[in-house]
Parts: C-alpha cells; structure tokens; sequence
C-alpha cells in the first residue's frame, strides 16, 4: 500500500474515531466521516468494504487503545491501587471533555442491541482482558467488573449531563467509590 494511501486510511480511522466517540457506531453517516476526514465519500471504498467494516475497526481499536493505557499501570500494584489509578483518569474533566480521543463505551452501549454480534464479542473480550488487568487475583475479577461498570456509567453521565458542577460532582462521586 503505497504511503499516500495509508496515511488517507489513517484519516478516515481518526475521524470515524471521533464520531464515534461522540455519537456512537451508528449514528455518523459515511458523508459526515468522509468529511471530518477531508475526503469525499467516493473514495471510502478504496479503503474499506463499508461502514460497518470502519466502524467496526475503530470500535476494535479504540477498545485496544483503553488496554494498552491500562497495562501501563504497574502490574506489581495491588488490585485495588490499579483500580484507583484508572478511576483517577478515567473519571477526570479531562476524560470527560475529550472528543478526538477516549473510551468509546458511553457513546456506544446503547447501541449494542442493534449491532452485530461480533460488537458484543469485541466488549466481553475486552472486558474480560481489561477486568483481568484490574486485578491482582482472580478471585477479585467481580470486583473489578463492578468498578470498571461504575467507571463507564459514572463518565457516561457525566458526558450526558456536559460540563458543570453536577458532572464534576458524577465524576467525583464515583471515582470515590472506586476508591
């Protein structure tokens, strides 16, 4: 693949990344990304096979990207440190006011039930790798599932309701009971 044409698929990615971080898997349309991208929508399929084929790639990606931030927290932590780290970020304005990059899930989970099944797949997997991450035993996993769902509502809300004092007060509500 010449460079041109990677670096154009790269644009694509990053503003189909930023829809749907804002709207969701479904909600942007291939002209709105193809736009935000700089490109026109004629050249999409020079690239991908369709829309559910980039949105499912960003989904995958941005998930992985949640991963890799979280595997930097020293794994020699305990649990419930770890856990904390991540709710410190997670939960932070800065998070929460982020629209080119950040968790997907907010933006995405109401959508879940109309998406294809490999959707699903994707966010038990990443789940699963991410609660395991959060741990310092197995038998801490529930736990960790429960934070990581206050996590995602708690920035959820926050998002929804934009900034303000009762955001901020979301954010630090829930942190705290992470912590």
């Amino acid at each position: 693949m010449s460079e041109k044409k990677v670096q154009t698929r790269e644009r694509i990615l990053e503003a189909a990344a930023a829809a749907m971080l804002q709207r969701g898997p479904q909600e942007p349309g291939l002209a709105d990304v193809m736009a935000a991208a700089g490109l026109t929508v004629g050249g999409f399929y020079a690239h991908f096979g369709s829309k559910d084929a980039l949105m499912l790639e960003v989904f995958e990606q941005l998930l992985r990207q949640r991963r890799d931030m979280m595997a930097l927290i020293d794994p020699g932590l305990p649990g419930l440190e770890r856990r904390a780290l991540a709710a410190g970020f997670y939960l932070s304005r800065k998070h929460r006011d982020a629209t080119r990059s950040g968790c997907p899930l907010p933006a995405s989970l109401a959508a879940m039930p109309q998406l294809p099944q490999v959707y699903r797949d994707l966010l038990a997997e990443h789940l699963e790798v991410l609660g395991a991450l959060m741990c310092e035993r197995p038998e801490e996993l529930d736990q960790a599932l429960a934070d990581i769902a206050l996590m995602v509502g708690g920035l959820a809300l926050s998002r929804a309701l934009g900034k303000g004092d009762l955001s901020d007060r979301v954010l630090r509500a829930a942190k705290a009971a992470v912590i």
